[in-house]
């Protein structure tokens, strides 16, 4: 116990803890039809900018040049939009629960760090009755720069007080991946939302699963410095 607490466990929220980023992509998607910017697949959002801050997803496919304060406009319409679209579809992802309380029971500590705001990362941990877990929860509006900037995992581990060699970070989009490697953290990829393919020309990636089910935290903990793992 007193050898594991030294780890940290940092997850991304959309589409690690739950599989809900095709509803995040499509609306999006529904807010951009209404916009003008007609025929943009989900996919393309799921692969460039899933896990990025609202205002930096308006600024990839909408304008360039949006204000601050049009982009949190219409960021607000989207997670309403999303909301609506998503509330009976929250569920964790399969074998997560089982997963926690086991990195729980071993002292390792737990945070969650999102692209999300605090109103949808509020209402997803709440569906999911998981808020209890986590002893840091870092959300899009606390950090300076989305990822794939490395803000939001460093500012998790300076909560949870671990150094970020010492943390694991689980994330689903490249966006994310590329924070996590750029915050000098070791990562597992859930292929929720992209193929494990993507994932390949990620030196930090030690594990890509498609959910929690064969996972155990022991298996992390002594692999992250020195092979790559796979539970598929």
């Amino acid at each position: 116990m007193k050898e594991h607490n030294r780890y940290a466990f940092i997850f991304d929220m959309d589409g690690v803890l739950t599989d809900n980023m095709k509803l995040h992509a499509l609306s999006w998607v529904e807010l951009f039809n209404d916009f003008g910017l007609n025929g943009l697949e989900p996919e393309r959002y799921l692969v460039e900018t899933a896990g990025m801050k609202g205002h930096d997803v308006l600024k990839h496919f909408l304008d360039p040049s949006i204000s601050a304060t049009e982009a949190h406009r219409l960021t607000e319409l989207k997670d309403f939009l999303y909301r609506v679209m998503s509330r009976k579809s929250i569920h964790p992802l399969s074998g997560l629960t089982r997963f926690l309380d086991a990195a729980e029971s071993l002292g390792i500590r737990l945070g969650v760090g999102t692209g999300s705001g605090p109103k949808n990362t509020d209402y997803v941990l709440g569906l999911l009755g998981i808020q209890h877990k986590f002893q840091a929860v870092v959300t899009a509006d606390q950090v300076v720069n989305g990822k794939p900037a490395p803000d939001i995992f460093l500012e998790a581990s300076r909560r949870l007080s671990a150094h970020p060699s010492r943390c694991i970070v689980f994330e689903d989009a490249i966006p994310g991946v590329e924070a996590a490697e750029r915050a000098g953290m070791k990562c597992v990829a859930l292929s929720t939302t992209n193929s494990p393919e993507l994932f390949s020309g990620f030196s930090n990636v030690i594990a890509v699963i498609n959910d929690f089910n064969g996972l155990t935290p022991e298996m992390l903990l002594d692999l992250p410095f020195q092979a790559h793992l796979s539970t598929q």
